[in-house]
């Protein structure tokens, strides 16, 4: 008791130095992916199920090994990943994405008319551009005329005929022609 006394001292608490802290990375976890939500199966998680065939299955809950063997689609459960996917919610991956690219206009000659010809007519102004195509349009219709007019000159005395022809009856009152068919036949048997 007597050392006991004679030790006791006071300590001075000085403050103490700022303590740096040092970022370690985590600590890498194997997780596993459920094989009909894809959710991540931790360890000491999920069901593990081995087809005939050898395939592997990992399932996160026995709710979803349940619906496997059930043969539910994983797509038609909303809360699933593939119904998620199927439906395009959440993030979607900006690779995905494409562009659409414009189509480059790009001439080539047509038919009838050269390249050269074509950059000519946009290189001409609108009014010249209306003026030739109502100079062209006139030529066109005037031969149309020409055209129609040559073949009424010539068929005009044979068509007369044709329709007094069409028109005749023979003696009996009935129209010359065609057969009557089977009606015709069996009135003529009564």
């Amino acid at each position: 008791s007597v050392l006991a006394r004679s030790f006791s001292f006071r300590v001075a608490y000085a403050p103490l130095p700022r303590r740096r802290f040092f970022f370690f990375p985590a600590m890498v976890i194997k997780t596993e992916l459920c094989h009909f939500t894809e959710y991540r199966i931790y360890p000491g998680r999920g069901q593990r199920f081995i087809a005939k065939d050898g395939k592997v299955s990992f399932f996160i809950t026995s709710k979803v090994d349940s619906l496997f063997h059930q043969r539910i689609k994983a797509v038609k459960l909303r809360w699933t990943q593939a119904w998620r996917r199927m439906n395009k919610k959440g993030k979607v991956d900006e690779n995905t994405k494409r562009r659409t690219r414009k189509a480059a206009k790009f001439q080539k000659a047509i038919v009838g008319m050269s390249l050269d010809d074509i950059k000519k007519k946009k290189a001409m102004k609108p009014e010249l551009r209306q003026q030739a195509k109502e100079a062209s349009a006139k030529e066109a219709k005037a031969r149309q005329t020409k055209v129609k007019a040559a073949p009424k000159a010539k068929s005009g005395a044979a068509a007369p005929k044709a329709k007094a022809d069409k028109g005749q009856k023979t003696a009996g009152g009935k129209k010359a022609g065609g057969g009557g068919g089977k009606n015709e036949s069996l009135k003529s048997k009564r």
